[in-house]
C-alpha cells in the first residue's frame, strides 16, 4: 500500500477503536451502576491514541529511511552490477530508474535505467508490503493492549491529559529548536566569513562593493557601514518620521475623542493596513511613490533626484508601520487609570491639556516600547526596499539620493551565481547575524520598557 492509503487505514482503525471503546465504557455504568473514573470519550481517546500514534511514528521514520532501503535492495540485484562507481552519473541513473518505476517518467536518458526500473518496482512493492504488515501489527497490538486496560476504575483522563501536555511541550520545543537552528546556522556561516574578512573591516569599513573583491584583501570591499546607515536612515528615520506622528495622533483620536460608533468603524479600517502584503507596498512604492517623489524633487529644483530614493522607500514603510504604532499607543493610553484623566478634568484642565500633560506622560513607556518594536520591524523589512530602494551603498543623509539596506543586500548576495564558499555569499550570513542581534536588542529593550510600564499601572 502507498503511504496515503496506510495513513487512511490507520485513521480508520483509530475511529473504530474510539467508537468500540466508548460503547464499552457506556456499558460500565449501565452494568454496575457505580461511578466510573473517566468519561466514555476519555476511554475512547485513550485506546484510539494507542491505535494510531505508534503506527504514525513508524510511518514517519519509514518515510525517511525507506528510499535508502529500496535503493540497497536494487543495488543487490544482478542488474546493478554494471552501474558506474558512486558519483553523479550513478545517482542520475538510479533517480531515472526510480522515476520510471513510480510512473513519474515516460523515458530515460540512460539505457541502464530502463533495465533497473523493474527491480525498483519489485523492491518498492516489497517495502510497501513490509510497511503494511508492521503498521497493522502496531495498530492491532496497541489497540488490543489499551483495550484490555479499560476498566471502570481505570483513569483514562489522566493519561489523555499527559499526552496533550506532551504534545504541547513538543510544539514548544519545535519552535525553540527551530530558532536555535537558525541562530546556529547564522553563527557558523558568519564564523566562516569572519575567518576570511576581519571583523573590524566588516563593522567599520565604509566601502561596500561585493562585485569586485580583491582576494588579497577581501575586507577592503566588504565594509558594511553604508548598509547600516542606509537601514537606519530608511527604517528608523524616514519611516518613523511618518509612522510616529500619524500613529500616535490616530491613537489619541480613537481613544479620547472618537465616538464609540466611529471607533468601531475606523479602528478596523486602520488595521487593514497591517494585513496588506509587503510586496503590494513594494509595488506601490516603486510604481507610484518613487515617480511622485522624483517629480516633486524636480519641481523644487533638485534635478539629480534618484528614482530609487531613500525617501520613497521610507515613506511607504512608514505607512506600513502606522497600524503597529497606533495599536501599541492605543493599548497604552487605554491602560492609564481613568482616575488620572477624571482628576485632571475635575481640576479644570481642558481635554487637550489632559492628554498632553497627563495621559501621554503616563502612557509614554508603553508608547516608547511600541516605537522600539516598530523600529525593529522596519529595519527588518525586505520587499519594500528590494523593490523601491537602490542597490548602491552610499553614505548620504540626502533623502532624494539612492541608498541601500542590509536586507536588500542579503537578497542580492544570495540570488547571484557566486560560489557558496566565496566571501561575497558568506557576507549575507554576517549581515543576517548582525541584523538579528540588532533587532533582538531592540526587542529586549522594548519589552523591558513595556513590562516596567505594566508593573506601574497594574
Amino acid at each position: 500500500m502507498s503511504g496515503l492509503v496506510l495513513l487512511l487505514l490507520v485513521v480508520g482503525l483509530g475511529l473504530i477503536a474510539w467508537a468500540s471503546t466508548r460503547m464499552r465504557a457506556l456499558g460500565f455504568r449501565r452494568a454496575s451502576g457505580k461511578r466510573v473514573r473517566s468519561l466514555p470519550h476519555h476511554y475512547g481517546w485513550y485506546v484510539a491514541l494507542w491505535t494510531v500514534v505508534p503506527p504514525l511514528i513508524f510511518l514517519a521514520i519509514w518515510a525517511a529511511t525507506s528510499p535508502a532501503l529500496v535503493t540497497d535492495m536494487v543495488l543487490g540485484t544482478p542488474g546493478a552490477a554494471t552501474l558506474p562507481p558512486p558519483g553523479f552519473e550513478r545517482a542520475a541513473i538510479l533517480s531515472e530508474a526510480r522515476a520510471l518505476a513510480a510512473g513519474e517518467a515516460h523515458g530515460a536518458f540512460h539505457t541502464l535505467s530502463r533495465s533497473l526500473a523493474p527491480a525498483y518496482a519489485a523492491a518498492q512493492a516489497r517495502a510497501n508490503t513490509i510497511a503494511t504488515a508492521i503498521v497493522l501489527l502496531l495498530a492491532l497490538a496497541g489497540g488490543a493492549y489499551s483495550y484490555m486496560r479499560v476498566r471502570p476504575d481505570f483513569s483514562a483522563r489522566t493519561r489523555i491529559e499527559r499526552v496533550v501536555l506532551g504534545l504541547l511541550l513538543a510544539a514548544s520545543l519545535i519552535a525553540i529548536l527551530t530558532t536555535a537552528g537558525i541562530v546556529a546556522s547564522l553563527i557558523y556561516e558568519a564564523g566562516r566569513f569572519f575567518s576570511v574578512v576581519p571583523l573590524t573591516d566588516f563593522l567599520f569599513g565604509t566601502h561596500w562593493s561585493p562585485q569586485a573583491i580583491d582576494p588579497r584583501d577581501p575586507g577592503a570591499s566588504l565594509g558594511a557601514v553604508p548598509l547600516f546607515w542606509g537601514t537606519f536612515f530608511i527604517g528608523a528615520v524616514i519611516a518613523m518620521a511618518v509612522a510616529i506622528p500619524f500613529g500616535l495622533m490616530s491613537a489619541i483620536y480613537l481613544t479620547q475623542y472618537a465616538a464609540p460608533r466611529a471607533r468601531r468603524i475606523m479602528k478596523p479600517v486602520l488595521e487593514v493596513l497591517a494585513g496588506i502584503p509587503t510586496v503590494v507596498y513594494g509595488y506601490f512604492a516603486a510604481l507610484t511613490v518613487a515617480p511622485a517623489v522624483r517629480q516633486f524633487a524636480v519641481a523644487i529644483g533638485i534635478d539629480w533626484a534618484s528614482s530609487e530614493s531613500a525617501l520613497a522607500a521610507g515613506l511607504v514603510m512608514g505607512v506600513m508601520i502606522i497600524p503597529f504604532i497606533s495599536s501599541m499607543a492605543d493599548d497604552s493610553l487605554a491602560a492609564v487609570p481613568h482616575a488620572m484623566r477624571d482628576g485632571s478634568l475635575a481640576m479644570g484642565a481642558t481635554p487637550s491639556e489632559t492628554i498632553t500633560r497627563v495621559m501621554l506622560p503616563a502612557a509614554l513607556p508603553g508608547v516608547v516600547g511600541g516605537v522600539l518594536l516598530a523600529v525593529s520591524r522596519a529595519i527588518g523589512e525586505t520587499m519594500i526596499v528590494v523593490m523601491a530602494a537602490s542597490g548602491v551603498a552610499t553614505l548620504t543623509a540626502n533623502p532624494f539620493a539612492s541608498t541601500t539596506t542590509v536586507t536588500r543586500q542579503i537578497v542580492d548576495l544570495l540570488t547571484g551565481e557566486a560560489e557558496f564558499d566565496s566571501p561575497k555569499t558568506l557576507a549575507a550570513f554576517a549581515l543576517g547575524l548582525t541584523l538579528f542581534i540588532i533587532t533582538l536588542l531592540l526587542n529586549i529593550v522594548a519589552l523591558t520598557v513595556v513590562k516596567k510600564y505594566r508593573e506601574t499601572y497594574e
